[in-house]
């Protein structure tokens, strides 16, 4: 089976200049799987692509290595702020 979240990991981190911000964040639901993209505010214009060109053909090919293994995949790609208030959701709805 393809660990969808290395992949992305894999297709994102040479195109960045600073991979080491890269952060992804994996959500399972049954056979859906949500990965929620994050990198350098200065990196986000590559990682979307002019037109959302390459953002376009990460989906497609993380669509296609998740459907080699029966599974739905979504790429989200977030800046800081959809990160930040994504995170203090979560915590909000733990307390």
């Amino acid at each position: 089976m393809v660990i969808l979240k290395e992949l992305l990991s894999d297709l994102v981190k040479p195109i960045v200049t600073d991979p080491d911000s890269v952060v992804i964040i994996e959500k399972k639901s049954g056979k859906e799987i949500l990965l929620q993209l994050n990198v350098a505010p200065a990196d986000m214009g590559k990682v979307i692509g002019r037109h959302g060109k390459i953002a376009k053909a990460i989906r497609t090919v993380m669509k296609a290595a998740a459907t080699t293994s029966g599974q739905k995949v979504r790429v989200d790609i977030l800046d800081a702020d959809e990160l930040a208030s994504e995170d203090s959701a979560i915590t909000d709805g733990e307390q």
